[in-house]
């Protein structure tokens, strides 16, 4: 993915104040694109590279792909 912002800026998910656990931030994420009909593949997509990396890198993974507040 290239370009500016997040591939799908109008999915928007409150990760500040939450539960800090990747575990919870990657379902909640998820969860949340889904709810917002983001196919399957893009879901599977998300995962792998949310997953490939450490706690730094899932965030940062998140902010690619979805507004982060």
């Amino acid at each position: 993915m290239s370009g500016e912002g997040p591939k799908y800026p109008q999915i928007h998910i409150q990760l500040t104040g939450t539960d800090g656990n990747a575990f919870s931030i990657l379902g909640r994420v998820r969860a949340v694109m889904r709810q917002n009909g983001v196919p399957a593949d893009e879901l599977t997509e998300f995962t792998e590279q949310a997953t490939s990396g450490d706690y730094d890198h899932l965030l940062r993974t998140c902010m690619r792909w979805v507004t982060v507040r």
